[in-house]
């Protein structure tokens, strides 16, 4: 059980065996926080399993024989797609190498702090859908479908690749998978100093 507290100006959250040991160790805290003359917040006060808690962005969760592991919480999940839709929006004007130069001053902070976090498939599948982004604003630069024929065969992508991309030069997010991959893969984003979280 967890029991997650939060006075100002301190916030906590302690883990016991049980419930009843929870109901106990939060009598015990209302008690002390009295006498410090500190108001218990009880909106963020509960006794409560474990796994339902979030704390700092973190949440934990069950994995293969029950075992508790540390995984990044879902709001800071989204707070961190969030920011990455904004530095990589489509209509930004932005060329790939500024793209990639805002999110060297933003994803590795992120990814230090969340370095506990015992979610590698979260890290991978994050990854992917930022490669997948930057594709898609890729291929909204290049616009025309002449256009994105010649960067891709520039780029080493087959004939038949280059054709069938730019033939569907205006779906930008959908076009931006599968065959353009093999033009733009993961050596690429390196290339161009895109940081990993996996």
């Amino acid at each position: 059980m967890a029991i997650g507290s939060c006075a100002m100006p301190t916030t906590a959250t302690l883990y016991v065996r049980s419930h009843n040991a929870g109901e106990r160790v939060l009598k015990g805290l209302r008690k002390r926080y009295d006498r410090l003359h500190l108001k218990v917040n009880e909106a963020k006060t509960a006794v409560a399993p474990a796994t339902g808690r979030k704390f700092l962005g973190y949440e934990l969760w069950h994995s293969t024989g029950d075992r508790i592991k540390c995984a990044v919480a879902r709001k800071a999940l989204e707070a961190f797609k969030q920011r990455i839709r904004e530095m990589t929006r489509r209509s930004g004007g932005r060329s790939l190498p500024e793209v990639a130069e805002r999110l060297r001053t933003y994803m590795p902070g992120w990814k230090a702090y969340f370095q506990l976090a015992q979610t590698p498939k979260v890290f991978r599948e994050l990854d992917e859908w930022l490669r997948h982004r930057l594709r898609a604003l890729q291929l909204k630069h290049w616009r025309r479908g002449t256009t994105i024929y010649r960067e891709l065969k520039a780029m080493g992508a087959s004939k038949t690749d280059a054709r069938q991309v730019a033939a569907n030069s205006r779906r930008w997010w959908r076009n931006s998978r599968f065959l353009l991959n093999r033009a733009m893969p993961v050596a690429y984003f390196d290339r161009l100093g895109v940081p990993r979280l996996s």
